[in-house]
């Protein structure tokens, strides 16, 4: 620094950005420290409380010392040290991995002095003015050659759409995933077989409860993969509590979930997103007799307010939310809220209500109807085409001379069983098939199709030595495909 930007720094006085320090380093790394966690700014070592000049010696020994003292700091800190006369300048840069502590202690520059924080308040601080993204910053438990295996990242690669023959480290580079040798957090939580591991409470708990309150647990589940296989089990749990009616159509029945599938996905997206996850607690999916609520904790980002929800986006995750989008988890940025109300509107069922507060953010479905009454119309559903499929019995007919299924199949190869045949045109994925037949509920496949036509031998699987492969599919079988030809319907 030249000695007359120097002069000026002391004519003007200790103020935001400039301290006076007598001699010597004690103290010091508190100094750094408040000035990394602001704007940064000048320490000016030689220099009286009152601006008298009195200088230093020894400024090489001094500089090493400061160096030691700024690296010392959790993260290390930048600074640049040089000499003015006798006055030794420590310029400390504005930083960009913000909060710093030293000595594990958190200081802020409030007017000319520097004062210690606690944690929690500078973590809110930076929260607030929106000056930090924690996806952002580097996960030191995340060790790229151990953790990253070969599996991990291909289920990465098909998820996040990246180029096959692409490098890893350049890709991990492009998304910003990884810097200088080691993964962010959002690399951590999208790319780990445990994600308690790196952040101990990014996982969901999902829980069902007897009646309205929480004080009869019915069942309860944790889910820490990576963020994406938690959303997916998420998913599968709310489907598989939730009621589901059987709505018959002209080629059969099609299941239909008592609240919009997609609006609870969308939800389920933003709580995952933007939730804070250097708070203690984690997403929670709640599901009572009358409503399923959706928590999150962390309130609302930096920069929202509730009458802002369903007009503007402000994301608290950037870089993890940029990757659900890259990753098809998100239908359109800025959409969500708007879309999770038009959704509900749409399938004919009360809008979510919010209930927000500083430390969380409550989205509530309100359960349709009376209590039960999906249920029992799924029951009765299922009860009528059972009693369809009763007629082959009654008339004599089954398996014919050639072992072949014929169309008046047993009662077991029910209409369902039928129609997931009809669909099955070339070798699908579960999720596929799924889709194809406008179905959601995982577990009721399952039972209800998959097993039963791969018992009957109408339908097979392409890698039967790995059941739960995730590169399982399934096609019909000889007997399934001479049981749609006789069925007068070639797929």
């Amino acid at each position: 620094m030249k000695t007359s930007a120097v002069k000026n720094l002391i004519a003007l006085g200790e103020g935001f950005t400039t301290e006076f320090k007598r001699s010597g380093t004690s103290g010091l790394g508190r100094e750094i420290c408040a000035f990394a966690n602001t704007t940064g700014g000048v320490i000016l070592i030689g220099v009286t409380d009152t601006g008298q000049v009195v200088g230093v010696k020894e400024h090489n020994r001094l500089k090493s010392e400061i160096q030691a003292i700024a690296r010392s700091a959790e993260p290390p800190i930048a600074v640049e040290v040089s000499s003015a006369g006798g006055i030794l300048c420590v310029t400390v840069p504005e930083q960009h991995i913000k909060p710093y502590s030293f000595g594990g202690k958190f200081f802020m520059r409030e007017g000319a002095t520097s004062q210690q924080m606690s944690r929690n308040e500078i973590r809110q601080f930076f929260f607030k003015e929106g000056l930090i993204h924690f996806d952002e910053t580097t996960c030191t438990a995340y060790d790229l050659g151990k953790d990253l295996t070969p599996t991990i990242w291909k289920r990465f690669v098909k998820r996040a759409n990246i180029p096959d023959k692409m490098d890893m480290v350049t890709a991990l580079k492009n998304l910003h995933l990884a810097k200088d040798g080691n993964m962010t957090l959002a690399g951590a939580w999208l790319l780990c077989d445990d994600i308690t591991r790196y952040t101990l409470r990014a996982g969901v708990t999902c829980a069902l409860f007897r009646g309205t309150t929480n004080v009869h647990i019915l069942d309860r589940k944790d889910f820490t993969g990576d963020l994406y296989t938690i959303y997916e089990d998420c998913m599968t749990y709310m489907q598989s509590k939730l009621n589901t009616a059987l709505v018959p159509h002209a080629r059969g029945r099609d299941e239909r979930l008592e609240l919009p599938e997609d609006s609870l996905r969308e939800a389920l997206v933003n709580a995952i997103a933007h939730r804070d996850y250097r708070s203690t607690a984690n997403v929670q999916v709640h599901i009572y007799s009358e409503r399923l609520e959706i928590i999150t904790p962390g309130g609302l980002p930096a920069g929202m307010k509730k009458e802002d929800m369903g007009k503007k986006s402000v994301p608290r995750n950037p870089l993890l939310f940029g990757l659900f989008y890259r990753m098809n988890l998100v239908e359109q940025i800025g959409s969500g809220v708007k879309r999770i109300r038009d959704l509900c509107r749409d399938y004919g069922v009360a809008e979510p209500l919010f209930e927000i507060s500083e430390d969380w953010v409550t989205l509530s479905f309100p359960r349709p109807g009376e209590k039960g009454s999906e249920k029992e119309r799924m029951e009765k559903a299922q009860a009528e085409a059972h009693e369809e499929a009763q007629v082959g019995v009654k008339s004599g007919r089954g398996i014919d001379s050639t072992g072949e299924v014929t169309p008046e199949v047993a009662p077991e190869v029910t209409p369902e069983v039928r129609l997931m045949l009809l669909v099955l045109k070339r070798e699908m994925t579960r999720r596929e098939i799924m889709h194809a037949m406008g179905l959601s509920d995982e577990k009721h496949f399952r039972e209800h199709y998959q097993q039963t036509a791969i018992r009957l031998g109408l339908m097979e699987m392409t890698i039967p030595e790995k059941p739960s492969s995730r590169l399982q599919k399934y096609r019909l079988t000889s007997k399934g495909r001479n049981f749609i030809e006789k069925s007068g319907e070639i797929p």
